[in-house]
């Protein structure tokens, strides 16, 4: 006999610790801009439309939320490639491959955002601060 058989996925002990210790970031997509303009990280402002609107959609992403400097200076860097990318008339696949492992870093898909544990909600489920208080008559008062 080879010995018992293994326990489900979730029923190892590994499994649970490593679910119960793992955190998990919620950001909201709420379409609000953040981080630099495309001139202020790149000192230039003569990028095509594709690298402009590349930039501008990372800027409104959910993600933005929890970019420091160094993810916008990851991306400032990316934009020549999406530049080059957009640009050569048949596309090179290591400017690809290279754009596709910085934008799973900073999690650009659905199987990106989950391995880094990051869920993106409405903005409308954001939380809402609320005043104590049993009626409008206390909020007048």
């Amino acid at each position: 006999m080879p010995g018992p058989l293994p326990k489900e996925q979730h029923q190892r002990e590994r499994d649970t610790k490593r679910r119960v210790t793992s955190k998990e970031a919620t950001v909201f997509d709420d379409g609000e801009v953040r981080g630099p303009t495309i001139r202020q990280a790149t000192g230039r402002n003569d990028w095509s439309a594709r690298a402009t609107t590349y930039w501008e959609t990372w800027r409104t992403s959910p993600q933005a939320q929890l970019f420091t400097a160094t993810d916008w200076q990851r991306l400032a860097m990316l934009v020549p490639l999406v530049e080059q990318y957009w640009n050569d008339p048949i596309p090179d696949r290591g400017v690809l491959a290279e754009l596709r492992l910085n934008e799973e870093r900073l999690g650009a898909t659905v199987a990106d955002r989950q391995r880094l544990r990051v869920k993106v909600e409405e903005a409308d489920a954001a939380p809402v601060l609320s005043i104590a208080g049993d009626s409008d008559e206390d909020l007048l008062a």
